[in-house]
């Protein structure tokens, strides 16, 4: 199995409301198609860190249904989960952004910074 990760966060501001969205896209760059089997509703988790110590989870104090599914990424295709923080405060932030799948791990990273 041959994904790969990438994540794009944006901060936002404006008629007070600040948030950092997050895109989360999985590229299938093998030969053969993946299928991937999630046990709920969230397909990928997103945690932002500051200095290896977590400031915000997108799962925390969520609930999703609980419900067998799949997703099929065919090769050279992406499948794109997405995110928001709400209300970040200021700093230097790492997001990190995982596939919650049974079976085929995908992690990307990137820096995001609050002004």
């Amino acid at each position: 199995m041959a994904l790969e990760g990438r994540l794009e966060a944006e901060v936002s501001s404006g008629a007070g409301t600040d948030a950092v969205r997050f895109e989360f896209t999985v590229a299938n760059e093998g030969t053969d198609p993946v299928e991937l089997q999630f046990s709920d509703a969230c397909k990928a988790e997103f945690v932002v860190e500051d200095e290896g110590r977590e400031v915000w989870r997108y799962t925390d104090g969520r609930m999703f249904a609980q419900m067998i599914s799949s997703e099929r990424i065919a090769p050279d295709e992406t499948a794109t989960y997405e995110a928001e923080w709400e209300n970040p405060r200021s700093g230097e932030y790492t997001a990190v952004a995982e596939l919650r799948a049974q079976e085929g791990r995908c992690e990307a990273r990137t820096d995001v910074t609050v002004p």
